[in-house]
């Protein structure tokens, strides 16, 4: 009688396991698909046929500036920010590592010895365990919830390398910003040296009785007022290289020494190329991150439709003690009966949170076009702005050196000539602005097209 028991629980056994087999390769949920959506042929304001664009590239090469160069190599080294997004990969990974064969499996091995005993004597007993259990993926749960953390896993390399661009971005930004400063304080530092000339003159105009004390109090208080922009300037030099120095996360007297010998400011090259909008689909991180997290959700979707179905579980265990040997096995079926409701709202919200990542996507799509649109506009404009700001000076510095002359001459006042010097000066600083801001924009049409990553970049 109890071999006949023991057989018909061994068939049961067996049939609940080929029913596992065969249901093994059921996966419900949906199968993501990648997300269709109708771009532009072109930018706004591009050409229509401009060439595509690669994101892996060296971009801010162009700017031939060895010393921004050096800034970069060290900062993509050891910027905290990108260091941290770098560990979110870690940290994903570890968990993609975690789900699949490795979720299905539990177990573990016990030992034990224990002492008893009295006065006078004593005893000790040795035991030893091993159980496990294997939980049959029936409907794909399993698999579903690898193929989010995979997807999420790729969307953390994304992310790290939308980070590297926020850090490109923003370390070059800085250092135009310095350099320009830098420019200011030169042209301004010119200016009073020029000012100072003038004042000279004056004086001497004066002690021959050719000119008056006012002429020379006006000269000075416009000298007192040239210096006077000087500490902003310097400010504004040493806050932008403080943040290249936490960018970089460096000191910043090493590098307030090195960036005070001074560089040329950045020039942007005529080249306006930011690719086509269907590149975006393929260079932004962000985009292709969004792309990934809409995956992970579409995942989540079976992950939780799973949890409707009925689950199998295969568990046995092994006592050893010295008293008695024994063993346990077989499987357990659970199926979902009073918690349903609950599965089915959640199933529900997990269809939902899809819908939400692909919106994401959408509109991750259109802020990059928008971004890219922006950029190109904004610095085809300021490169006309460079154009007319540099024919200001040439035609304010010929208004100035006639005004000299003619005070020299005296046929005119020393306001005259004053207003002239101030006039050069102001549109020698409105061209170097001009520069910077051609520059910037020149910068951020690269961010936005998503140039200066690769997959290599991220772990």
């Amino acid at each position: 009688m109890t071999h006949s028991i023991r057989t018909t629980v061994a068939g049961r056994t067996i049939l609940l396991l080929s029913t596992a087999a065969l249901l093994s390769g059921c996966v419900v949920g949906p199968d993501f698909l990648g997300p269709q959506m109708a771009m532009p042929e072109k930018y706004a304001e591009a050409s229509a046929y401009a060439p595509q664009v690669k994101a892996d590239v060296d971009w801010w090469r162009d700017l031939k500036d060895t010393t921004l160069n050096g800034l970069v190599a060290r900062g993509l080294d050891q910027n905290l920010d990108i260091e941290t997004a770098n560990e979110r990969i870690t940290a994903a990974r570890e968990s993609a590592g975690a789900t699949g064969l490795a979720s299905q499996l539990s177990g573990n091995a016990s030992a034990a010895t224990t002492v008893s005993g009295s006065d006078s004597s004593s005893t000790t007993t040795h035991s030893a365990g091993l159980d496990a259990a294997f939980v049959f993926d029936l409907f794909g749960g399993k698999r579903r919830n690898r193929e989010r953390a995979l997807a999420q896993l790729d969307a953390a390399r994304y992310d790290a390398a939308t980070t590297r661009l926020a850090f490109l971005a923003d370390l070059m930004g800085s250092y135009v910003n310095a350099r320009y400063y830098q420019e200011a304080l030169e042209l301004t530092r010119q200016s009073i040296a020029s000012r100072r000339e003038t004042l000279r003159l004056a004086r001497e105009r004066r002690d021959i009785g050719a000119g008056s004390e006012l002429d020379v109090a006006q000269t000075e208080a416009d000298v007192a007022t040239a210096e006077a922009g000087l500490p902003s300037l310097e400010s504004s030099f040493h806050a932008n290289v403080y943040h290249i120095a936490t960018l970089l996360d460096e000191p910043a007297d090493p590098l307030i020494r090195a960036l005070q010998r001074g560089a040329p400011q950045p020039y942007s090259p005529s080249k306006a190329n930011a690719g086509i909008p269907a590149d975006l689909l393929r260079n932004r991180p962000d985009v292709m991150s969004a792309e990934r997290s809409l995956a992970a959700a579409t995942a989540a979707i079976g992950v939780a439709e799973a949890e409707l179905y009925p689950s199998l579980t295969l568990s046995g265990s092994v006592n050893v003690t010295p008293d008695l040997n024994s063993w346990s096995f077989g499987p357990a079926l659970k199926l979902p009966v009073l918690n349903r409701e609950t599965l089915k709202a959640e199933r529900n919200v997990a269809v939902s949170e899809a819908r939400q990542a692909e919106l994401a996507w959408r509109s991750a799509v259109r802020q990059a076009v928008e971004e890219v649109q922006t950029a190109q506009t904004a610095y085809l404009r300021a490169r006309r702005t460079v154009t007319a700001a540099r024919a200001s000076v040439e035609a304010y510095a010929k208004a100035r050196d006639l005004a000299q002359a003619a005070y020299q001459g005296g046929t005119s006042t020393i306001l005259d000539l004053l207003e002239a010097q101030r006039s050069v000066a102001s549109a020698r600083l409105t061209l170097a602005s001009a520069i910077q801001n051609m520059t910037a924009q020149w910068i951020t049409m690269q961010i936005a097209a998503g140039r200066g990553w690769s997959p290599a970049t991220a772990q």
